[in-house]
């Protein structure tokens, strides 16, 4: 079953061609089943390019997903035209009476800012709280996932004295977790971080469960099933070029930045990036979405009022 998403929204062609199924708002209607309804929290600079990449990994599953894009209410993006945000985005505050079965809150480029110090952190508190009463399962990630581990649980992110940067290898710490369903014993994920959360901090609270880790990089993906989240710190999401994008962004404007590990074939940025995390991608975000499925209620109004445990 396809993803349903606006026609003239830019992530409808690049689906398409990429022969991932997608539908219209007319076509969706004539199907008489009751879609799943994810909303993605789009806290990224390049909004597009960021609505492409989970787009993509929620719309390749057998479900049909309704996908509602949101902003934040006062805050205003100056990379991404206006009249694209004004067309296909919602402010929080036009849908926080809305219940939903998913809700991605993607990272963003202020990890550097401690969090009270983001422009719109009350609002996002405001939400991270709404998650609870209005949404069957949350997934933060990067910068978003560090935030509402902050807001639920007090756990602080800590500054990196050097960027973590390129693909890691991680290792499936809880095989028999239905969001692992179908992983090998380890896997690559893109990182680009100049925070880290400490498994010390996690294994401090009980509620916390680590799903994925890496010697290197440290804990990537948090079950925190008392608030129905999952947490990621990486970048699963990533098209085989987004690293390089940053790193060519940072050569031509004279940062210093070292070549992204284990990304280029032999270290050597003059070669095309190898794709090896995308199985994985689909894999983490069709489990998700398969246990949405088994677990949210049909009726969407009683959302909320369901057990607070995707497992009880």
């Amino acid at each position: 079953m396809p993803i349903k998403i606006p026609s003239d929204l830019p992530a409808f062609d690049v689906l398409t061609n990429e022969g991932v199924m997608v539908m219209s708002p007319d076509q969706a209607a004539r199907q008489d089943i009751r879609p799943i309804k994810i909303a993605l929290l789009n806290l990224m600079p390049k909004k597009i390019q960021t609505e492409n990449q989970f787009a993509r990994l929620i719309g390749a599953t057998p479900l049909q997903i309704e996908l509602t894009l949101i902003r934040m209410s006062e805050h205003q993006t100056k990379n991404t035209a206006a009249a694209h945000m004004a067309e296909f985005y919602r402010t929080f505050q036009e849908v926080k009476d809305q219940k939903f079965d998913g809700l991605i809150i993607t990272g963003a480029p202020i990890e550097h800012l401690p969090f009270d110090e983001v422009t719109y952190w009350d609002e996002l508190r405001q939400i991270f709280d709404w998650t609870q009463t209005n949404v069957h399962s949350t997934f933060g990630v990067c910068w978003g996932g560090m935030a509402m581990i902050n807001h639920f649980h007090g756990v602080e992110k800590q500054l990196l004295d050097a960027k973590y940067f390129g693909c890691y290898r991680h290792q499936n710490m809880d095989p028999a977790s239905p969001y692992l369903r179908g992983f090998s014993d380890d896997c690559v994920i893109p990182v680009s971080r100049w925070t880290e959360i400490l498994q010390a901090d996690i294994d401090a609270r009980p509620d916390l469960r680590t799903l994925l880790s890496s010697p290197e990089v440290g804990p990537c993906l948090i079950e925190d099933p008392k608030h129905r989240a999952l947490y990621i710190f990486n970048h699963f999401e990533y098209d085989s070029d987004t690293l390089k994008q940053e790193y060519d962004r940072d050569v031509a404007g004279g940062s210093a930045i070292d070549v992204p590990v284990n990304y280029y074939p032999d270290d050597d940025p003059s070669r095309a990036p190898l794709n090896r995390w995308r199985s994985h991608a689909h894999l983490l975000y069709g489990n998700w979405i398969s246990e949405i499925y088994q677990t949210t209620t049909f009726d969407i109004s009683k959302i909320g009022q369901e057990s607070t445990d995707l497992r009880a």
